[in-house]
C-alpha cells in the first residue's frame, strides 16, 4: 500500500520513466467545448499546472487555445479514443489531438478504455510505445485498465504504463488494485474524484469538513492527496475551481482517514465497468 503523505504545497509525483506529474490537476470531462478555453484559463490562474482532456471529450481545441501562452509551465494529458485502437487509426487520431492542442509534444497520452471485446488494446499500446520512441509523447499510460489488461500489455511489450487513470473516490476506493500498482510502480490517477458530485452531501464528509472549516469537496481532494493519488477535480465555476486547489493549508487527521476508509463500498462505482465497457467513440 502506498504510504499516506502529508502535503502543505502542490507536489510533483515521480513516474516510472523518470518524468514528474503535478499531483493535482484540472479535469475537463463534460466541459462544453464553447467554454473550455475560459475554464482552463481560470484553472491556470488558480494554480493548476496539470490539464487533463481526451479526444472523446471533444474539447481539446479549447484546451489548446488556453494553454498557448503558458505551455512551458504546464503538464498536458489527453487520451486515445476507443474507436482508434488499430495502429493506423491511432496514429491519425493522435495527429488530430496534437493539431487541436497546438503542441509538438504531449506530456502524457493514455489509452482511454481497454474495450476488451474489441481486443485491440495491445495494438494501441504498441502504437503509443512507437509514438513515445519517436519523441512525440513524453510519458504513456492507460485509463480504466484492470489488472488482467495491465498484465497483458506489460507481458506482451515489456513496457509498463506510468499511470492508470481509474474511477476512485471515498465510496469506491479500489484498494484491491493498490498493491499491484505499487508493485509495478504505476501511479493511480483518480477520475470522478468527488463521486460525480454524489458525495457532496454525505454526512460523514460534512462532519469532517465542518471540523476543518473546509468544504466537502476540499476534504475529498485533500484525502486523495494524502493517499498519494493524482487527482483531477472538474468544475466549470471559477470560484469552485479556485477552491478545489485551495487544499494545502490543512491536514486530515488519522480519525478522519479512518472514517473515510469506512465509506468504501463495492457498489460505489458510478461509471462503466472496464471489464464490460464496449462503447466506441
Amino acid at each position: 500500500m502506498a504510504e499516506q503523505i502529508t502535503l502543505d504545497r502542490p507536489e510533483q509525483i515521480r513516474l516510472n520513466d523518470g518524468s514528474a506529474i503535478p499531483q493535482i490537476g484540472l479535469g475537463v470531462w463534460q466541459v462544453d467545448p464553447a467554454i473550455t478555453a475560459k475554464v482552463v484559463r481560470w484553472g491556470i490562474e488558480a494554480g493548476y499546472r496539470l490539464i487533463d482532456t481526451a479526444e472523446g471529450y471533444q474539447n481539446e481545441e479549447g484546451v489548446g487555445q488556453a494553454i498557448r501562452s503558458a505551455r512551458s509551465e504546464l503538464f498536458i494529458t489527453s487520451k486515445l479514443r476507443n474507436g482508434a485502437h488499430q495502429r493506423d487509426a491511432a496514429l491519425r487520431a493522435f495527429d488530430g489531438t496534437m493539431s487541436k492542442l497546438g503542441i509538438e509534444q504531449i506530456d502524457l497520452f493514455l489509452i482511454h478504455w481497454p474495450v476488451p471485446s474489441q481486443d485491440r488494446y495491445v495494438e494501441a499500446w504498441k502504437t503509443l510505445i512507437e509514438l513515445r520512441q519517436s519523441g512525440r509523447i513524453k510519458s504513456i499510460g492507460v485509463s480504466n485498465f484492470n489488472q488482467d489488461h495491465l498484465e497483458r500489455i506489460i507481458g506482451e511489450t515489456g513496457v509498463t504504463p506510468t499511470v492508470n487513470q481509474i474511477e476512485l473516490h471515498p465510496r469506491f476506493q479500489q484498494r484491491d488494485k493498490r498493491e499491484f500498482h505499487d508493485r509495478h510502480n504505476i501511479r493511480i490517477e483518480s477520475w470522478s474524484p468527488l463521486g460525480s458530485g454524489r458525495l457532496l452531501s454525505d454526512p460523514t464528509l460534512e462532519s469532517i469538513a465542518r471540523k476543518h472549516g473546509k468544504s466537502v469537496a476540499q476534504v475529498i481532494i485533500r484525502w486523495h492527496l494524502q493517499e498519494g493519488l493524482i487527482v483531477i477535480p472538474k468544475s466549470i465555476h471559477q470560484d469552485r475551481i479556485a477552491a478545489n486547489f485551495d487544499v494545502f493549508d490543512f491536514e486530515l487527521e488519522a480519525k478522519d482517514l479512518e472514517l473515510i476508509r469506512g465509506m468504501d463500498s463495492p457498489d460505489g462505482r458510478t461509471g462503466p465497468n472496464p471489464a464490460t465497457a464496449a462503447f466506441l467513440f
